[in-house]
């Protein structure tokens, strides 16, 4: 499969139950082997509902991105600035709240090109500099982003179901 198949588009109002079926898949691929089935439920059903979805689809200080292979959904990216921001809220900058690839186009550079498409848009919005917060046991995205040029500013707390989790936080300078 090669990459001049990518459409990286903005996801549409209307498109929320995409939006939804994209995050929560994604996030189980991703988390659900190193969390209860509890938490998981409760994470989703949280972060995902499509109320919540449909709020911030509407928020001007939030964009999200499909990442589109062939008309298959297989990727997005949400990005946050201003006060939709989850922990820094400073306007200089831009937060990368969620940037997930499907398991199986792993390797195929779908999450560069998304982390390509947040650089492109802060630097639109002067931003200085984006940060983002990754699991500390998520080896595999702290290496794509130390591979990228973001660096370990701090860490911060991660709630997901019942379970505190620590996430280190990462940012690059625009």
């Amino acid at each position: 499969m090669q990459l001049n198949n990518l459409i990286i588009r903005q996801v549409e109002s209307d498109e929320v139950y995409s939006l939804q079926q994209i995050c929560i898949h994604t996030f189980m691929e991703t988390f659900a082997d190193c969390n209860t089935e509890a938490d998981m439920k409760q994470y989703l059903d949280e972060s995902f509902s499509i109320t919540k979805l449909q709020k911030a689809l509407n928020n001007k200080e939030v964009i999200y991105y499909f990442a589109l292979m062939d008309d298959e959904i297989v990727g997005y990216l949400k990005m946050n600035r201003g006060m939709a921001q989850t922990d820094v809220k400073d306007d200089r900058a831009i937060e990368i709240e969620r940037i997930y690839v499907l398991k199986k186009f792993h390797g195929y550079n779908i999450g560069k090109a998304l982390l390509e498409q947040a650089i492109d848009y802060a630097r639109q919005k002067n931003a200085d500099y984006i940060w983002l917060g990754v699991w500390e046991k998520n080896e595999r995205a702290i290496n794509f982003y130390q591979k990228n040029g973001f660096v370990e500013f701090g860490k911060h707390v991660f709630k997901l179901g019942l379970d505190v989790q620590q996430d280190l936080m990462m940012k690059i300078a625009l």
